[in-house]
């Protein structure tokens, strides 16, 4: 079972944290996120709920259910051999449920989160959702469609259930910022944080995840009316419960049409720029959200987050 887990927030830097401290021979993790202890959560992972003839299925993470550990322990089985092991989820920090489920199975588990300036991370995951055609339309409306954005950007409410949970001792907070202007640093804490020898980040393995955007957004949007039912599977088989030709056809398509056709017009290396009018009411929104950070944290987040004011 995990040492640790990178519980968050997505679009924060979790992915090239999870990449890096994998290239230590003391840890190990596996190559997904594991999406375990807030599968149920119809927000964060809609995509593991289904509709069937009128009976919604699900997969039930709680901590009595024995099936659900043993999927989860066997997530971590051929780690076994690592000194450290450690898991990536990155919706864990916005769950309402989570911190408690980890409590109970895991009540000496460090946990360390990534944080980003809350309306830069909210637009970054906002293009996420289109380019990975789950997202049909401008970032306006989008807000209004997919609450996981802003819920994704409230920090405040979340990090302070889980210090109280888990005790700070046991909770590592990173800022975004800090890992563009100091990769090796922030590396460097948290490798003291989960226990093993520091090292060299190689600077060639250093960021992951990097995404292109649509060169001509409008033609995205029409595309994606096609991409979001077909991806809308892709994680229909999360927990190896779903076998069989229907599934392999699935595969199938989702592989041809996101290899060949919904990344025709994702050219541009860079993201088009946010409505000043909506970035002021971000600032203000995700500002009164949360209301403490600073504070909890230590630190005037205002000097680091243009706009913030908590």
């Amino acid at each position: 079972m995990p040492d640790f887990i990178i519980g968050g927030a997505p679009k924060c830097g979790t992915t090239s944290l999870h990449f890096i401290l994998a290239q230590s021979r003391e840890v190990g993790l596996p190559e997904d996120e594991v999406h375990f202890f807030d599968a149920d959560d119809p927000i964060a992972h809609p995509d593991f709920l289904f509709d069937e003839a009128g009976k919604l299925n699900w997969y039930d993470p709680r901590p009595g259910n024995p099936e659900g550990l043993d999927w989860y322990a066997s997530r971590f089985a051929e780690l076994a051999g690592t000194r450290v092991v450690g898991e990536d989820s990155t919706v864990y920090l916005q769950s309402e449920v989570a911190a408690k489920r980890i409590h109970e199975t895991l009540p000496d588990v460090r946990l360390i989160f990534m944080l980003r300036d809350p309306v830069a991370r909210a637009y970054s995951q906002y293009w996420h959702l289109v380019t990975r055609g789950r997202a049909s339309c401008r970032f306006e409306t989008a807000l209004t469609r997919h609450p996981s954005i802003i819920l994704g950007s409230t920090y405040a409410p979340h990090l302070r259930r889980y210090l109280e949970m888990f005790g700070p001792e046991r909770v590592m907070v990173g800022l975004f910022e800090d890992f563009l202007a100091d990769r090796q640093g922030v590396v460097d804490r948290a490798a003291r944080f989960i226990d093993i020898t520091p090292f060299t980040v190689a600077e060639d393995k250093a960021w992951f995840n990097r995404t292109y955007y649509p060169s001509r957004p409008i033609v995205q949007y029409a595309i994606n009316t096609v991409s979001s039912q077909i991806v809308r599977h892709q994680y229909r088989n999360h927990f190896g419960a779903r076998h069989g030709g229907a599934e392999r056809l699935r595969n199938k398509i989702h592989y041809y049409w996101f290899r060949y056709i919904h990344p025709l017009v994702l050219t541009s290396p860079k993201k088009p720029p946010m409505c000043p009018k909506t970035r002021a009411y971000l600032e203000q929104h995700l500002s009164a959200r949360n209301q403490g950070l600073s504070e909890l944290l230590g630190r005037d987040l205002s000097t680091v987050w243009p706009g913030f004011s908590a």
